[in-house]
């Protein structure tokens, strides 16, 4: 009598079906999915070369400053580039520089955005002047052309000037700068900047504020700034076209205009 014997066979699934092994379909969906990978790198390092680089915001710079400084050159990989360290690069080399973005465009283009500084002030040293922003960062050294318009500091020595890096005063006074970068903050947000004639830091207790031709403003020490500026704006908002005087805030909860 034949007999037959299981003992060879392929286990049956719970509902009696044959079921293949999976392993090596796994293997070469893995296989498939790492030659597409692969493939895709291959396109994209040869296909997808910078060939167009442009610059948008800048004034100061011209586009073919911003592009040497940013290290960024035509037949660089559209997606391998490092743009991080091709905005730190230009921040470091370009102290006007505010903000740098870079963006990349299918297929070829580069495209730098920036904003720059802008100068608001100047320190006088010897014969020299040097150029500050909102932020009393040191933007260079200025000539005469580009003096109109800055409003001079005075009372404030400086130590080692870096050019890119924030004012250091000689006795690393950061609370003094602290306070003028506030002041010159207040002054360009509240489109203050045209009419201010100087700032003098010589009585650190008494910081005086000279705004336009008429007022003396005298904004005792550098605490409170933004609320001294407030005060300032209303009281010159309540005062004639004629008068003429000092409008001392050295009391941040009253304001005091002294006629000339």
């Amino acid at each position: 009598m034949a007999t037959y014997s299981q003992k060879n066979q392929p286990p049956e699934s719970k509902h009696g079906e044959y079921r293949a092994p999976r392993r090596r379909s796994s293997l070469d969906a893995l296989l498939t999915f790492l030659i597409m990978i692969v493939a895709i790198i291959f396109v994209m390092s040869v296909f997808f070369r910078v060939s167009d680089v442009r610059v948008e915001g800048n004034v100061h710079y011209t586009d073919e400053e911003i592009i040497n400084a940013s290290g960024i050159e035509k037949g660089d990989n559209l997606f391998f580039f490092d743009k991080f360290a091709a905005v730190s690069r230009a921040y470091t080399k370009l102290p006007y520089l505010e903000v740098v973005t870079v963006d990349r465009q299918l297929p070829n283009r580069v495209t730098i955005n920036v904003e720059e500084c802008q100068a608001l002030a100047y320190l006088s040293i010897g014969d020299e002047e040097w150029t500050i922003d909102h932020s009393c960062k040191i933007l260079g050294k200025a000539n005469e052309d580009e003096l109109e318009g800055l409003i001079p500091i005075y009372g404030i020595e400086p130590g080692t000037l870096m050019i890119g890096e924030r004012l250091e005063t000689k006795t690393g006074d950061t609370a003094l700068v602290d306070s003028l970068a506030e002041i010159l903050y207040q002054i360009e947000q509240r489109g203050m900047a045209g009419e201010s004639r100087r700032i003098d830091f010589s009585n650190p207790y008494a910081i005086l504020f000279v705004y336009t031709e008429k007022y003396n403003v005298i904004l005792g020490g550098g605490g409170s700034i933004e609320r001294k500026f407030a005060m300032l704006e209303s009281v010159i908002s309540q005062l004639k076209s004629g008068d003429i005087g000092t409008i001392d805030l050295s009391d941040i909860n009253t304001a005091h205009f002294i006629p000339n």
